[in-house]
């Protein structure tokens, strides 16, 4: 493991960098920084699935002063937007979610009411409920967007797009943004997708042969004997290392 660990910190130094987020190796993370707004950041991570490329042209396509709009002027600007299994009403109604979650005092203040009853989970869990409260527009690809609370650790999927906004908004490095505060990033869980997945089962850190909640608790443990303070530092390595098919 120490092997491993030297491996994993020789890859952070080289890529926790502002120039590791670049056209040529895009990533979601790149158009949130943009802003460094927390919705406008919800935004890039919840849409966050897919290629990469793809991902990052979606997302610069947006407005994010659609949040500021009225339904008719909304529809007017986003007309004709589509991403994926979102269509065009899916990402009006998004919109419309988002102001109305700013209205009600932002995505960190509702976190934290869950999380300081239950830690992460509770606070995620809180959080996707008022989302769902605040606009009864239900269709699949809105669901698939916003995703469920957790009901179950066991059952649950990794909620990859999640954990990731949560990264993004706890850490503060080169690359995440570090928008929230009192949260302890100890207890931040591995966004788990297919690259870090993989690579994590390859370098021995994952035994669990299904990508979902237990798998990312699992890894998130194996990382702690590294950094317990901070295991999500190894996050972004992972991933790069996995999506470049290094290892």
């Amino acid at each position: 493991m120490k092997e491993i660990e030297a491996y994993l910190n020789a890859h952070i130094k080289t890529r926790n960098c502002a120039d590791e987020l670049c056209e040529e190796r895009p990533d979601p993370l790149m158009i949130a920084r943009r802003y460094g707004d927390q919705h406008h950041a919800l935004t890039c991570a919840l849409f966050a699935y897919g290629s990469a490329k793809a991902i990052v042209a979606f997302l610069s396509s947006l407005d994010f002063k659609w949040i500021e709009k009225d339904e008719d002027a909304l529809r007017s600007a986003v007309d004709g937007k589509y991403y994926r299994f979102q269509t065009n009403e899916d990402i009006v109604q998004w919109f419309r979610t988002l102001k109305a979650l700013n209205d009600a005092g932002g995505a960190e203040k509702h976190f934290m009411c869950g999380y300081r009853q239950g830690g992460v989970f509770e606070g995620l869990s809180h959080l996707i409920r008022l989302l769902y409260d605040l606009n009864p527009y239900r269709s699949s690809g809105y669901k698939f967007l916003i995703g469920k609370p957790i009901e179950s650790v066991s059952k649950a999927s990794a909620m990859k797009r999640w954990m990731m906004y949560l990264r993004w908004m706890v850490r503060r490095d080169e690359l995440d943004m570090g928008l929230w505060c009192g949260i302890d990033k100890g207890e931040l869980i591995m966004p788990l997708d297919t690259h870090t997945f993989n690579v994590s089962r390859r370098l021995g850190l994952l035994r669990r042969k299904q990508c979902d909640m237990r798998a990312a608790l699992e890894l998130t443990e194996t990382l702690k004997r590294f950094d317990p303070n901070d295991p999500l530092k190894y996050d972004f390595a992972l991933y790069r290392i996995g999506q470049e098919k290094i290892r």
